[in-house]
């Protein structure tokens, strides 16, 4: 971001892209989401873009990994509208997200250390000892019974049906399962992810196995957290860049 955008050369679409390894078409798709300034225009009617939009386009580019893709054009939209109090913001609020996910994992990180045999009470809702069924044990959970027959076809849990009146009845290791399938959806994992592991700890007798998948999500939120980092760089000189007082025949506009 070191030349003035206001004093170099214009800059064709397929130079934006060749930089980054995109196509034309990604380029002019990024100016009408609002994730570039508007483009000026030849007299032919041709786009024309200046190192201001490359700035643009790269500080997207390095939002992305830490924000995801449409907080990050929701942020770049904001800051080419000169919104910039409306950016931080959303820029906050990935922050707190961050640091939601890393308290989801702390309470991951407990309940495992606190899933020994027997140490998941069970309401006394007569399903038997150790055993709950399935709308106790989803207010337990804080979600609805529907959730658990979803985590059912999913092989996450496998309840046994009661003989007498053909209620799920869960028992003692289902209502473990559960309690886990429910911390690692709170922290993002899909059911396709949680399903083996979960597959892995009833095989091991315990919940050992999540050892690696733990270390995976911590360093799956310390490179999110290093890549806010190295956006808010990017962002910080776009802005910049913005500030810069035009001294050149073209200025882009704000979308």
């Amino acid at each position: 971001m070191g030349k003035n955008p206001q004093t170099a050369g214009r800059l064709r679409p397929v130079d934006l892209a060749r930089r980054h390894g995109l196509s034309t078409q990604a380029v002019r798709n990024y100016e009408a989401a609002g994730i570039l300034p508007a483009a000026g225009r030849t007299a032919h009617g041709y786009r024309t873009y200046t190192p201001l939009h490359a700035d643009a386009l790269g500080t997207f580019l390095a939002l992305v990994p830490g924000h995801g893709h449409a907080t990050a054009t929701a942020i770049m939209r904001a800051v080419n509208r000169d919104e910039s109090a409306e950016a931080l913001r959303l820029i906050d609020g990935s922050h707190a997200q961050l640091l939601e996910d890393r308290r989801t994992l702390d309470a991951v990180e407990r309940a495992l250390r606190d899933l020994r045999p027997g140490a998941v009470p069970a309401l006394d809702d007569g399903a038997g000892p150790g055993a709950m069924f399935v709308g106790p044990l989803a207010g337990k959970l804080g979600i609805r019974p529907a959730t658990l027959r979803t985590w059912e076809r999913a092989g996450l849990v496998t309840p046994r049906r009661d003989p007498r009146t053909g209620y799920r009845v869960y028992d003692a290791a289902d209502v473990r399962d559960a309690a886990l399938a429910h911390q690692l959806r709170r922290g993002g994992y899909r059911l396709e992810q949680i399903a083996p592991l979960i597959a892995q700890v009833r095989a091991a007798g315990g919940p050992e196995p999540l050892a690696a998948a733990l270390d995976d999500w911590h360093a799956r939120l310390a490179a999110r957290g290093r890549a806010m980092l190295a956006g808010a760089g990017e962002l910080d000189a776009y802005l910049r860049e913005r500030e810069t007082p035009a001294r050149g025949p073209h200025r882009p506009h704000s979308t």
